[in-house]
């Protein structure tokens, strides 16, 4: 059943993508401003800031998951509720609907449309992005978390497993700064979020290479990924770029402040079409997980 529901919601995620209004999740970014106004406060002791965090992130994510976990149990109508969940926890589409324009703008010459597009999906200055590395970051390391991670924590735990999945990951996305105000209060969203991608990230690593240049991307995931600040997109990201044979990483502004991050993939800059080839290579991917749940599930139910 889990095939079907996972099938199912892809299906669906494909042909009506992110709703345009009033999604689940701009209702609960608006529910944890409020809490993390009402918890976070920046003048008290740092292991009262992480409790605070902790207790913050709990009351986010616990009732959402208990509450999809005694509905998914429900007969017939539990497996519609964990199609709808898994659809709307999914960000296939909403990939190619955000890195397509920005493909077709630099197609076109305009650079400042495609600057300013790419600036809506990364948190870089927009008069310094690189705009092919930063959309083909996206893409990869989204991959993993609007995707893959999804489905492995479905595959694992159900509807309850992708509620939490996505909501301690968006958690993470709102509270994971390392400033002053975030840096202890969302300490544990951060580190729950890095337990959570942990298999997933490198499940999607291993998919990127086995379907791009997998020489390179092993190689690149073995030397260049431990070199990356995030335990889990440093993995993703050193692989899919060894599988597209280009060069991502290096210096970027944040905020006015120059980064010097480590380079990864290659010797060959990215150009425009690897934004596409790096979206044919997430959707590969999702066909080969597919395929392997498909005859996983076809074995335990011979």
């Amino acid at each position: 059943m889990s095939f079907i529901i996972m099938l199912s919601a892809l299906i669906l995620d494909w042909l009506v993508g992110e709703p345009k209004r009033l999604h689940p999740l701009v209702g609960f970014g608006l529910l944890t401003n409020k809490l993390e106004y009402r918890f976070n406060q920046s003048n008290h002791p740092v292991f009262r800031q992480f409790i605070f965090g902790l207790l913050a992130m709990l009351l986010c994510v616990v009732p959402f998951a208990v509450i999809s976990f005694f509905i998914s149990q429900i007969a017939v109508w539990g497996t519609v509720f964990s199609i709808v969940v898994l659809t709307l926890c999914l960000g296939h589409r909403s990939l190619f609907d955000h890195a397509r324009p920005i493909l077709q703008a630099m197609q076109q010459g305009d650079i400042e449309q495609a600057k300013t597009l790419t600036s809506r999906i990364v948190s870089r200055d927009k008069e310094h992005i690189d705009v092919n590395k930063a959309t083909i970051e996206s893409v990869l390391e989204n991959g993993n978390d609007a995707v893959f991670g999804t489905l492995f924590w479905f595959a694992i735990a159900g509807a309850a497993g992708a509620v939490t999945y996505r909501l301690v990951n968006t958690l993470d996305a709102m509270w994971g700064y390392r400033t002053p105000r975030f840096f202890y209060f969302g300490k544990a969203a951060a580190r729950l979020d890095d337990a959570l991608n942990y298999v997933p990230a490198r499940l999607t690593a291993l998919s990127y290479a086995l379907l791009g240049n997998s020489r390179k991307a092993l190689a690149c995931w073995r030397q260049q990924a431990p070199l990356w600040d995030s335990p889990n997109a440093g993995p993703v990201m050193a692989s899919g770029a060894g599988a597209l044979n280009v060069q991502l990483g290096g210096a970027a502004c944040y905020h006015g402040e120059w980064h010097q991050r480590p380079q990864l993939g290659t010797s060959n800059p990215a150009e425009a079409i690897d934004i596409q080839r790096a979206l044919s290579l997430v959707f590969k991917s999702v066909l080969l997980w597919l395929t392997v749940t498909g005859i996983i599930t076809g074995i335990i139910y011979a």
